[in-house]
């Protein structure tokens, strides 16, 4: 921080992390005590594959918290299901009155072929992680617009860009990124800002990696790498709704979608998008469309493009 920076702080602000009771979640929590907030330091205390054990993780980090003088509350309520959701924002309700943040970092890992997932294990790995953020964050949601003000920020993967052996972990991760765009859009109105985090570092989780040399590479990338970029993105003055950010090991970078200039093909056959692949593949013209409806604009040229008020509400 430079000599004459106010530091970003996050006093009377209240958040809830998901999976704060060790790894990524506890650096999160951590930081945003640290800097102020009241945290409620969610985690089920299982195992990395989602297994129960006896830890009550979220009651240590909470106690962590407040012995360093911060302000926590543990809560031990799965994100699996709805009503686990409700219980994790209702705890931030009823012990600090409002929610102003919500990390959504809970999830299993694991990997196996495509074809010899366990049907059950492809359930864990989508719920936790993808119906997980929308079990949370829509109650959270509701307060956030009723108090005209909130911060998202969803925890996505580098999985996205495709690892063997993690199909229900990628599908997952990637589902987020599309609920990250577009509660940005849908939130914009409300003061609410939705980004996500794509982490690396070394954690409980990747103790699964059959691959040693890996493993021992991820030993460079701490979790307290990831927890300044999710501070900012929590904070008031993020200057950011709807990005992706990848960060670990001192690095942050941007993932963005983005659309070739492609070809217009009237009619199509197939022989004639074939012949078009090299103009449909092009990267040298590209942009990167703030929203789907952004993106069909490309056709403006060939058909009436609808209006400003018809793109922002089509249902």
């Amino acid at each position: 921080m430079a000599p004459d920076e106010t530091p970003l702080r996050f006093d009377g602000r209240v958040a809830v992390v998901t999976g704060a009771g060790r790894g990524l979640g506890r650096a999160y929590a951590l930081l945003l005590a640290e800097r102020g907030a009241a945290v409620v330091v969610n985690d089920l205390g299982v195992d990395t594959h989602g297994n129960a054990t006896a830890e009550d993780r979220a009651a240590a980090v909470a106690a962590e918290i407040r012995d360093a003088g911060g302000t926590a509350v543990a809560n031990r309520d799965t994100v699996a299901t709805a009503d686990g959701g409700e219980a994790i924002i209702a705890s931030a309700l009823a012990d600090f009155g409002r929610v102003d943040i919500v990390v959504n970092n809970a999830g299993p890992q694991g990997g196996d072929g495509f074809a010899e997932f366990a049907e059950e294990r492809i359930d864990a790995l989508l719920t936790a992680h993808l119906r997980g953020a929308f079990h949370v964050t829509r109650p959270a949601w509701r307060a956030m617009r009723t108090q005209r003000y909130g911060r998202i920020v969803m925890t996505s993967s580098q999985a996205v860009f495709g690892i063997p052996c993690t199909a229900p972990y990628a599908a997952a991760k990637g589902g987020l990124i599309g609920l990250t765009n577009t509660l940005a859009l849908e939130g914009a109105r409300h003061g609410i800002k939705t980004n996500a985090v794509l982490p690396v570092a070394r954690t409980a989780g990747n103790d699964g990696i059959r691959n040693a040399a890996f493993r021992t590479w991820l030993q460079h990338f701490r979790p307290e790498h990831v927890a300044p970029v999710v501070a900012l993105l929590a904070h008031e003055d993020c200057p950011w709704n709807g990005e992706k950010l990848i960060a670990g090991g001192g690095r942050v970078s941007r993932l963005f979608l983005a659309t070739t200039r492609g070809a217009f093909l009237p009619d199509p056959t197939p022989e004639d998008v074939a012949r078009a692949a090299d103009a449909v593949a092009d990267e040298s013209a590209y942009t990167v469309p703030a929203g789907a409806m952004d993106d069909m604009a490309a056709w403006t040229p060939h058909f009436t493009w609808p209006d400003q008020d018809t793109k922002m509400n089509l249902y």
